[in-house]
């Protein structure tokens, strides 16, 4: 079941529940869609996830990007 209950933006910034092998927890959307990009605030990695594995990982969100226009 996909939640729909907040939207994914590009620019957000979220915890995951486990670290990166670099030890940073915190991740920057680039992308959304089906799937969702993200990047490692600690070393600059790039990830894709299919949404439901993004949302499974999520911890939490720290800061929201821009509002879409």
């Amino acid at each position: 079941m996909i939640d729909t209950s907040q939207e994914i933006r590009v620019g957000d910034v979220v915890q995951t529940k486990k670290p990166h092998p670099c030890g940073s927890s915190e991740w920057t959307v680039t992308r959304t869609g089906a799937d969702i990009k993200i990047r490692c605030s600690g070393c600059g990695r790039i990830v894709m996830l299919d949404r439901e594995s993004f949302l499974k990982r999520r911890k939490k969100l720290i800061s929201q990007g821009p509002a879409p226009v």
